[in-house]
């Protein structure tokens, strides 16, 4: 793979683990984002969370799940 690429799967590796209150809420980003709503963060945010740590758990979520279909796809034409 590109360096890039390597980088990227380090920093996601290195993710701090996903707290227990974000789980629902993270499967829903790797497995249907789609249908993430405002309504979702904002129940978060009424729970605790704060939209910092609920920011780079999504994008380290959302890179993650990206990663993986793309090593899929590659492994299929490769």
């Amino acid at each position: 793979m590109t360096e890039p690429l390597d980088e990227l799967r380090a920093m996601v590796a290195s993710a701090p683990p996903e707290p227990p209150a974000l789980a629902a809420y993270l499967e829903a980003v790797r497995s249907r984002a789609y249908t993430v709503t405002d309504a979702d963060v904002a129940a978060l945010v009424a729970a605790g969370v704060s939209e910092e740590e609920i920011f780079e758990h999504t994008v380290a979520a959302a890179v993650a799940e990206g990663l993986r279909r793309l090593d899929a796809g590659l492994e299929v034409i490769g």
